[in-house]
């Protein structure tokens, strides 16, 4: 605000508060506290309150006593900063700031009284001056608390993807213990949790965008690390019953494919959660906006501690059929699985099926001309059974073949 000369009988005003300053700023910070519960409770203690009044009291009291300077803003810009760290809300700064104003115009019109008709006159003159370092002064606070409001997050989110790498890499030797990167995640260390990774589609967007508001809304606590292609986040569950309502939270975020781990009860478990997410992830289409969770099963960890044995496993068992044309293929598969949930029942296959028991019979004999022996073997059942289940789980293991050849016809 640039300085334009005050009338001498406002500065003569001005200049009568600086005898009782002390005393002004009391009162003022006295008023405050009584009308604003933050003040009176909170972490704005009464010396603060003071202080900070002091300080933007006495610049207001310079600049109406003709200092001949534009108004000095530095008190406000440095209250917004240091409010901002404090974690003091916004609005309640912005209305201590008006109850502070007119606590300080009320005193003007006090010494106007005292000083006369003229004076009174003088300061009516002066009324928009004087209301103008008002706004001039709550602008400076709130641009300065939010800059450092915006720093202060961009602060808190690294440290809380440095965090969320520590969990997934398991720190190193020195560092944080996992139960001090719960404590400082406000995460619980055994309770309830989750691994999320995400694909980006774009650099620069984000692969999930809204899920935190929709994970807070169903008391869901987060932490999240970005890096190139991918953000991979950290979920604490208010309990197990609450994964479906997470599943539904993410899926509806997602712009991309999103890989879920199974849940898991201690945070010290989150590199093994992580390659969970990531074989789901991967085992989805490329480009699909999905999402998948896999089972904490044995057949599932173990796939992943060998994936490449575990792929010639099941070609070795189902090698013909996954060469065949895709119909042929998914058909006998499809089959195939309805007949081992139907404990081999061709009739209770049939209806899952919506076809003739006859049709399963056919099917199934054609599939164990691929198989290595007959379907009235355990040993062959179980191979199959396993390999359906891999198959299912991880459809990465259907891989290109050459053309099918029955088991035993010559080629």
């Amino acid at each position: 605000m640039d300085y334009v000369a005050v009338d001498p009988l406002v500065c003569d005003l001005a200049n009568a508060l600086t005898a009782r300053f002390d005393d002004l700023v009391v009162g003022m910070a006295r008023m405050i506290a009584r009308e604003i519960d933050f003040y009176r409770n909170a972490g704005v203690g009464p010396e603060d309150l003071v202080a900070s009044l002091s300080n933007n009291t006495r610049f207001s009291i310079a600049y109406l006593a003709g200092s001949g300077e534009p108004l000095d803003l530095s008190a406000p810009t440095s209250l917004g900063r240091v409010r901002a760290r404090q974690g003091v809300p916004l609005p309640e700064m912005l209305r201590a700031y008006r109850l502070g104003f007119s606590y300080f115009w009320e005193q003007l019109l006090i010494e106007a009284d005292k000083a006369g008709t003229a004076a009174q006159l003088a300061l009516l003159r002066e009324a928009g001056r004087i209301w103008g370092m008002s706004d001039a002064y709550a602008s400076a606070l709130t641009a300065a608390y939010r800059d450092a409001l915006a720093e202060r997050l961009v602060e808190t989110d690294r440290r809380r993807s440095a965090l969320v790498g520590a969990l997934v890499d398991g720190p190193p030797p020195g560092s944080d213990t996992v139960w001090e990167i719960a404590h400082m995640l406000d995460f619980p260390f055994e309770g309830t949790f989750v691994l999320v990774t995400a694909e980006a589609l774009s650099t620069g967007e984000p692969p999930l965008p809204g899920v935190d508001a929709l994970l807070r809304a169903i008391g869901v606590a987060s932490a999240w690390r970005a890096e190139p292609g991918h953000e991979m986040g950290v979920l604490s569950l208010p309990g197990p019953r609450s994964v479906e309502r997470v599943l539904d939270a993410v899926r509806t975020a997602a712009t991309g494919r999103v890989g879920v781990s199974p849940a898991y009860s201690r945070l010290d478990h989150t590199p093994r959660a992580l390659r969970y997410a990531q074989v789901a992830l991967e085992s989805l289409p490329e480009g699909a906006a999905a999402l998948r969770q896999l089972d904490d099963t044995p057949l599932t960890e173990m796939v992943m501690t060998n994936l490449e044995t575990t792929r010639r496993a099941v070609n070795r068992i189902l090698g013909g059929v996954l060469s065949l044309p895709e119909d042929d293929r998914t058909t006998l598969l499809a089959t195939a699985r309805a007949w081992l949930e139907a404990d081999g029942s061709a009739a209770e296959a049939a209806r899952a099926l919506y076809c003739h028991q006859n049709t399963v019979r056919y099917r199934m004999r054609r599939l164990e001309e691929y198989l290595r022996g007959p379907l009235d073997s355990p040993k062959i059942v179980a191979e199959l059974t396993m390999a359906l289940d891999a198959v299912g789980t991880f459809p990465t293991l259907l891989n290109h073949h050459r053309p099918a050849t029955p088991v035993g016809r010559p080629n």
